[in-house]
């Protein structure tokens, strides 16, 4: 039986992250993303309505996310459902709660721009934010003796 488990998601983080690491130094982080859904009702009425989403980061993309995004960023994120399992402590009960593990993501919107939304352009960014370059000058040519012969001395 083939099966298939992949989420993607856009929307704004619900607070700031907070990076934590595990005993063995692998960095985790759980965050929230707000989804919005716009509709019109049957009778015209404009509606909107908000998800609310637990995400889990781990390793590099967890550090990426504590160091880039505050409370309000516009982020992307792809990943895996996954169900948690746990007895209640207060009842007894079982208690259970499906979140989204996230594998990779992408920064929306400006880059100081928090909650500001799509911001300039709004298209996506790499996983992590690329550094300003400056235009250097070309390396200089190293020349091969045998490539940068003259084209009488040949030899085939």
């Amino acid at each position: 039986m083939a099966s298939y488990n992949k989420v993607i998601l856009v929307g704004n983080l619900t607070r700031d992250p907070e990076v934590k690491y595990t005993p063995k130094g692998t960095a985790i982080t759980d965050i929230g993303l707000a989804v919005n859904r716009a509709y019109t009702t049957d009778n015209g009425e404009k509606r909107e309505e908000v998800t609310f989403i637990d995400i889990t980061l781990w390793g590099r993309t967890a550090e990426i996310v504590g160091e880039y995004c505050k409370k309000g960023r516009p982020l992307l994120v792809e990943g895996r459902l996954q169900l948690d399992t746990w007895d209640d402590k207060a009842t007894g009960q079982k208690r259970s709660k499906l979140k989204v593990v996230g594998e990779n993501i992408q920064l929306l919107g400006s880059r100081e721009g928090g909650g500001q939304g799509g911001g300039e352009g709004g298209e996506p960014r790499s996983s992590a934010p690329t550094q300003q370059r400056r235009p250097t000058a070309p390396p200089a040519k190293q020349k091969d003796p045998d490539l940068d012969q003259p084209e009488d001395d040949i030899p085939f």
